[in-house]
């Protein structure tokens, strides 16, 4: 728990505050047990009233001071972790976000932060209660009669017993949960983000059913293990409860003062007392279940946060901008250790030229372009820009480099204005109407009630191909040499797809382009393209050559005539 080192010293003292005010807290209830007896056998009775008295404001007092403690360093806390995970988050490869959900990183960033106000600010504070106030209760009533104190813990005892059973394999029960909360939240944040596009394509249904058998996996979980965990629960609740305690502390106590092992005067603390054991007790698992939660949530940023970014070079070399050449030098690249998708890859992408990936699916087609735009690293060979590793370029410089459009479209909920210009935040508003209208999608962002300044997600919602056109407006201002795109116009309405082409036109003009190519019809004119099928180059050429060839992208391409 090393995440929490920078608010230790407040929770330490935070918990001490709680643990004098579970004392005082429990001191009236010895002045009343005490004047009772006192009452009973005769002498001054005046100081206990006074010390249950001076206990309540006592109290009180501590308890500010302890909660006060730990909600400052919770909110310290969050602000320190959330700031961090977002720089950590800022220098993981692209390619990480791309192989999970958005729902696990939500749950990371938020989810899991917030579980930490549990931890910190409330549930600490609460153990530190159910712990004391039983333990000070206890051995006062040892200094009474240590036999009557046992018998008062039997049901104590059996209720505790009784609810380790029930929660006996809890931490993979846990993990479990927490896997399937991941699944559901992956499943509705995909199911909300692309609900426009499957309904424009009356694929309703199929998006649904990922979202309901993510929805029924997670109910019938969450159902099974209550099923499994209640019988437990509820005899230890019943074993615990006050009612219970008062039965056994007057059974036995009359017993025992029958058989003149204990007398009438010292029944009374264990009647004040006795009973109000169970419900601190109680208290604990809960308690003790918020610090599992939090403290696995605490395991989960930690996780995150050791996840090694993409390195950054020390010096990095001089790269005059301009007109870029791309080199693939016999690339090999694995998601780990044991699979290896792309074997000894040798492409040349020369400046200003347009070069496009085919091949059937699972070929390596969308690992190789990401490799160009540095989502990953090779685990072998090398990627270069006239001449230069990327490995050698700082993100911020590779970045000013290398600019992609991908198919699954992102904007940010802010203005259209702020949405164009996240590549140049300093780019003036004709600058924007400039790339807006080479992109196709000016007039339309004219339409809205605020024009640029309407705020996407609030006021508006646009169509998948109206968002596509917005992302290829932010990357023609970004105005980057190397462009990737992964054909835009796939998921796009026939209205939307000749707006597409024509703005990917004008961002490709000038520049040299690597393209994903799921229809060959878009690619015939391309300067080269490259077949890939199993990770390996199969084909390079052009159109017309590759389908005289009599290849494997002659085969593709009659399958797609």
């Amino acid at each position: 728990m090393f995440l929490l080192r920078p608010v230790r010293g407040r929770l330490f003292l935070g918990i001490c505050c709680q643990a004098l005010a579970a004392v005082a807290g429990v001191a009236p209830f010895i002045a009343v047990a005490e004047v009772g007896r006192v009452l009973l056998s005769g002498g001054p009775w005046w100081q206990h009233v006074m010390l249950g008295a001076l206990a309540l404001p006592v109290r009180v007092a501590l308890l500010t001071a302890a909660t006060t403690l730990t909600h400052l360093a919770d909110n310290d806390l969050q602000l320190h972790l959330r700031r961090r995970l977002a720089a950590h988050l800022g220098r993981l490869p692209l390619g990480w976000f791309s192989g999970r959900g958005s729902g696990a990183v939500k749950r990371a960033v938020h989810d899991d932060v917030g579980a930490l106000h549990h931890l910190v600010a409330h549930s600490l504070l609460d153990l530190v209660t159910a712990v004391v106030v039983p333990v000070v209760a206890t051995l006062y009533l040892f200094t009474i009669d240590p036999l009557m104190t046992l018998i008062t813990l039997l049901p104590l005892g059996a209720g505790l017993l009784l609810h380790a059973r029930a929660m006996r394999d809890v931490t993979a029960r846990m993990a479990e949960y927490h896997q399937a909360t991941q699944r559901l939240d992956n499943a509705v944040v995909e199911f909300v983000h692309g609900i426009t596009v499957v309904k424009a394509f009356g694929q309703t249904g199929k998006a649904h059913k990922r979202f309901s058998d993510a929805a029924r996996e997670y109910g019938a979980f969450v159902t099974g293990w209550a099923e499994q965990v209640t019988p437990s629960l509820t005899r230890s609740q019943l074993a615990q409860a006050p009612l219970v305690a008062l039965l056994v502390v007057l059974t036995a106590g009359t017993t025992l003062i029958g058989t003149g092992l204990l007398t009438t005067v010292d029944l009374i603390p264990f009647v004040v007392l006795g009973i109000g054991l169970s419900a601190p007790a109680l208290a604990i698992s809960y308690s003790v279940q918020d610090v599992r939660a939090g403290r696995a949530a605490l395991g989960r940023i930690e996780e995150l946060l050791a996840t090694p970014p993409l390195p950054e070079p020390a010096h990095a070399p001089e790269l005059p901008f301009g007109p870029a050449r791309v080199e693939l030098d016999s690339v090999r690249f694995g998601y780990d250790d044991e699979t290896e998708v792309l074997h000894g890859i040798d492409v040349v992408l020369e400046p200003g030229t347009v070069t496009a990936l085919v091949g059937p699916s699972g070929s390596g087609k969308s690992t190789l372009a990401a490799l160009v735009a540095r989502f990953h690293d090779v685990t072998a060979g090398a990627v270069r820009i006239n001449g230069v590793d990327l490995r050698n370029l700082p993100g911020a410089e590779l970045y000013r480099w290398v600019g992609f459009v991908l198919q699954d479209v992102r904007l940010l909920r802010t203005t259209v204005l702020d949405n164009i210009r996240l590549a140049r935040p300093d780019a003036d508003l004709d600058e924007v109407v400039r790339v807006a209208r080479a992109a196709r999608i000016h007039d339309r962002i004219t339409e809205l009630s605020d024009g640029y300044l309407t705020v996407l997600g609030d006021d508006v919602r646009l169509s998948g191909g109206e968002a596509q056109r917005v992302s290829i407006a932010r990357a023609l201002l970004a105005d980057t040499p190397v462009l990737v795109l992964d054909e835009a116009t796939a998921f796009a309405d026939a209205e939307s797809e000749a707006a597409i082409q024509d703005a990917i036109s004008e961002l490709a003009r000038g520049r040299t382009v690597l393209v994903i190519a799921h229809r060959l019809s878009t690619v015939v004119d391309a300067d080269q393209i490259v077949v890939l099928d199993e990770g390996v180059v199969v084909e390079k050429g052009r159109h017309d050559e590759l389908v005289a060839a009599g290849g494997r992208y002659a085969a593709l391409w009659a399958v797609h005539a």
